[in-house]
């Protein structure tokens, strides 16, 4: 199969490693993977803040971009949850209806990698080695916007060596939410507060998830307690190979 890899602002500026294994994945699975150069940002920041007006241009950008290709993957449940759920309904707010019917087009072909994986792939078991003690955050958008259930879950159970501890309380959100980590700080670290020490009672050494957004913030407070527990994108323990 054909897939284009959505790559994200985030992976594309501080997290490449996660896109990398996305590839590498794909690829070991026997898929070619394509990268549309023409790829910017989704708008996802401008629409969650107010900004739909300055999000359209993106808006047709990205469906420009993707309109070609029968399937698209991103290693984000965030960002796909943007294309999915708000693209058509900016355009729509825009009157351009033309552009909504092609943004809806893109969205249901554009898949969170997980459920790339498993409803479009039909994998579970997709030969990964990692032999640490992992537990899995499942964050917000993925869990609530997508309805990924436990997708990440199945595949993280067929990986060879691993030792999978449940999250306890996992459904409560991290505290990142983007700008609202910045408006609402001190809401923000106490719901950071709450996330690291259910991840602590764990004993894991590796916290995962599939949005590197939500890592970067439970990775920096783990840091920051230097309690030696790393995070991991998802993709990275899936593409993990002895």
């Amino acid at each position: 199969m054909r897939i284009a890899l959505f790559v994200t602002c985030l992976a594309d500026t501080m997290f490449p490693q996660a896109a990398k294994a996305t590839v590498q994945l794909l690829e070991r699975l026997g898929h070619e993977v394509v990268f549309p150069p023409g790829q910017t940002c989704c708008g996802q920041m401008h629409i969650n803040t107010g900004y739909q007006k300055d999000a359209l241009p993106l808006v047709k950008r990205h469906v420009k971009t993707f309109l070609p290709y029968d399937v698209v993957v991103a290693p984000s449940g965030s960002c796909v949850g943007s294309v999915r759920h708000q693209h058509a309904m900016v355009a729509s707010a825009a009157g351009d209806e033309r552009l909504a019917s092609r943004a809806a087009a893109v969205a249901e072909r554009t898949y969170e990698l997980s459920e790339l994986l498993i409803d479009v792939l039909k994998v579970e078991d997709v030969g990964a080695y990692f032999p640490h003690r992992v537990t899995y955050h499942p964050t917000c958008h993925s869990l609530r916007v997508l309805r990924v259930g436990d997708k990440p879950m199945r595949l993280l159970r067929n990986v060879r060596g691993i030792d999978l501890v449940e999250l306890p309380a996992a459904e409560q959100c991290c505290g990142f939410g983007g700008t609202f980590a910045l408006k609402n700080a001190d809401t923000s670290a106490a719901m950071l507060a709450d996330k690291m020490g259910h991840v602590l009672d764990t004993g894991a050494s590796v916290c995962t998830a599939g949005d590197s957004s939500c890592l970067m913030h439970i990775g920096g407070g783990l840091s920051r307690l230097k309690s030696g527990v790393r995070t991991l994108h998802l993709a990275e323990i899936l593409a993990a190979t002895p």
